[in-house]
């Protein structure tokens, strides 16, 4: 069974004057701990798939489905991260972190041991009492990152969560995602702009068109799963799909300023 599916998902901006269509129909399977990318022009409603699947948003027509059950609001199974991290300032990194599952019936003292172990793995080790204002960009995105995963969710949804980033910290951030991310049976979908991104991250990339969305082409990643940023571009068929993926997408967004 997959994971997350869209069926013949439609939906309408009903804003005055002048409603609009952002989506017609989308039809998207992940299967289960997939990593697919969408990519598209701006507006083109990358955004809007992940809040159907989180639950924000219902489809005016067609279905979203996780683990083959109707998405009806948000939960537990579904995470999500964007590109500003949100903390609480008035928290530590460590109960920023175990924010959420403490407030339900966890043991308390477990949930922190979790928490500590997922700063580990995002490099955070030593900060867990530090304050956010006391965080680089790249850092508190880390503590994001760590405060989503450890609720143990089916499916992990990224809006962009590298895009405040500088170039640098931005490269570290994929290659933590990444190993992070293949410990896990994570199912994750991840919206960027950024062609390079969507390389080095996904084992498939989804290209939308210009709005009304719509998905134009699947892009299969030949790479393989264990990859190496400075490896990649050196790989034979790197440069051939970079461009066409490019082209792809520029083509789309020259489409939406006619």
């Amino acid at each position: 069974m997959d994971t997350i599916t869209l069926e013949n998902v439609s939906l309408s901006f009903k804003a005055k004057p002048n409603p609009f269509v952002v989506l017609d129909d989308i039809n998207l399977s992940l299967n289960k701990g997939e990593f697919v990318v969408l990519l598209g022009p701006s507006g083109c409603g990358k955004s809007t798939i992940l809040n159907l699947v989180a639950g924000f948003n219902r489809p005016d027509q067609g279905r979203v489905l996780v683990n083959g059950k109707p998405v009806l609001k948000p939960g537990a199974d579904r995470g999500m991260i964007f590109q500003q991290p949100n903390l609480f300032p008035w928290l530590t990194v460590l109960e920023n972190v175990a924010f959420g599952p403490t407030l339900g019936k966890h043991n308390k003292q477990q949930v922190n041991d979790q928490a500590t172990e997922w700063l580990a793995r995002v490099g955070l080790r030593g900060f867990e009492h530090h304050s956010p204002w006391q965080l680089s960009g790249g850092m508190k995105q880390r503590v994001a990152l760590a405060r989503a995963w450890l609720p143990g969710p089916e499916v992990l949804l990224l809006d962009e969560p590298f895009g405040a980033l500088d170039a640098q910290t931005r490269l570290m951030m994929q290659e933590l995602l990444r190993n992070a991310w293949l410990g896990t049976d994570t199912t994750l979908l991840f919206v960027t702009h950024d062609v390079e991104e969507a390389l080095f991250l996904a084992d498939r990339i989804v290209i939308m068109s210009a709005k009304p969305g719509k998905i134009v082409e699947e892009v299969i990643s030949p790479f393989g799963r264990e990859r190496d940023i400075e490896a990649l571009v050196e790989h034979p068929q790197y440069g051939e799909l970079k461009h066409h993926v490019l082209h792809r997408v520029r083509e789309e967004a020259k489409r939406h300023l006619r």
